[in-house]
C-alpha cells in the first residue's frame, strides 16, 4: 500500500513538474535573451492620416512583463506590423532601446487615441525616449514607417484597446 501511494505521489509530482516546465517554456518572455513574440491581435490597428488609412497587424503588450520585454532581441519585423503598449492609466512614460537591435519609431498616443508624438529609437541605446506628456498607449513600428505612412501629431489611431478608453470621453 505504501509503495503504491509513493508511486502515485511521485507520478503526480512528475506531471506537475512537466506541466510547469511546459507552461514556462510557452510564456512570452520565458527565454532570457530571446525575442518575445505575442499573438497577433485579430483586429488590425488603423491609423487615420491625411493620406488615408494605414493598417497595422499588432501584438499587444498589456501587462508589466510584456511591456518590459517589448521588442527586445527582435531582429526583424514587417512594415505593416507593430507592438501596441497599453498602460492602465494615462501618465508620462519613458522607453529605451537596450537589447533592441532594430531602429524603431515610437508613436505616443493619448487617452483620446490621438498621436501626441513620434520619436525615433536607436538600436541598443539606453537613452530615455519620452515625449514629456502623459500618454495611454505607445505603438512601436520599424523606423521610418511612421513617416512613410504619414502618421503625424494629432492623427487618430483606432483599435478596440484604444477605442474602449477613447470613447469614455475623458481628456487624454
Amino acid at each position: 500500500m505504501f509503495r503504491l501511494s509513493w508511486l502515485i505521489g511521485a507520478a503526480l509530482v512528475a506531471v506537475i513538474a512537466a506541466s510547469t516546465l511546459c507552461i514556462a517554456s510557452h510564456s512570452p518572455a520565458a527565454a532570457e535573451g530571446q525575442a518575445m513574440t505575442l499573438p497577433v491581435d485579430p483586429t488590425p490597428l488603423i491609423a487615420e492620416t491625411s493620406a488615408g488609412e494605414r493598417r497595422f497587424d499588432i501584438e499587444i503588450a498589456d501587462d508589466m512583463g510584456e511591456r518590459e520585454q517589448g521588442l527586445m532581441f527582435r531582429q526583424r519585423m514587417d512594415d505593416d506590423h507593430g507592438m501596441l503598449f497599453v498602460f492602465e492609466d494615462t501618465r508620462e512614460v519613458g522607453f529605451w532601446m537596450k537589447n533592441t537591435p532594430m531602429p524603431l519609431d515610437l508613436i505616443f498616443i493619448g487617452q483620446d487615441g490621438r498621436v501626441r508624438a513620434v520619436m525615433r529609437g536607436e538600436p541598443f541605446s539606453t537613452a530615455v525616449i519620452s515625449p514629456g506628456t502623459p500618454v495611454r498607449f505607445v505603438l512601436e513600428v520599424k523606423a521610418g514607417i511612421a513617416d512613410k505612412a504619414g502618421i503625424r501629431d494629432g492623427d487618430r489611431l483606432r483599435h478596440p484597446a484604444i477605442d474602449a478608453v477613447a470613447n469614455r470621453g475623458n481628456p487624454g
